[in-house]
């Protein structure tokens, strides 16, 4: 009997391309160079305005995390963030649905986030598309309605 490796172990194999499954990422990368990657996947990839919002939405979220300790919760991450750089530069995102599975694990936080991202993405379409849209206004703040009335 073969004695096992880790080079053997660790070598891809057809069991992915046979059962239609997707092959992992190869090595997770370190977070400077993954950071880095994913800017420069955002200014070959994206238009102007989806850059500004997801180069600002990279900065944050890197920096929210920059303390993290937890072994597991870092790999999560940076796996994460690794599969959406490999996802923009292939352009295998356009038109594809979120897994219901990661919407289920988002935190009350992260779907309010998803819930700003797809209304900017809306307002935008609608304001090219639409030549009667008018843009989306906030309220007044309160008590600022009846001011200067006696």
């Amino acid at each position: 009997m073969p004695r096992l490796t880790p080079r053997l172990l660790a070598s891809p194999s057809s069991v992915y391309t046979q059962s239609g499954l997707k092959p992992p990422p190869l090595a997770l990368l370190p977070p400077i160079p993954l950071y880095r990657r994913l800017l420069r996947a955002h200014r070959k990839h994206l238009a102007p305005e989806m850059r500004l919002l997801g180069d600002s939405y990279i900065k944050s979220e890197f920096r929210a995390h920059r303390s993290v300790d937890n072994p597991v919760h870092i790999i999560g991450f940076l796996t994460e963030w690794q599969m959406y750089a490999q996802q923009v530069e292939g352009e295998a995102w356009r038109g594809e649905k979120l897994d219901s599975g990661k919407i289920d694990k988002m935190s009350d936080q992260q779907l309010g986030q998803l819930y700003e991202l797809m209304s900017a993405i809306r307002e935008k379409e609608l304001s090219e598309n639409d030549p009667e849209y008018k843009p989306h206004e906030p309220p007044a703040p309160p008590g600022s309605e009846g001011e200067g009335r006696g």
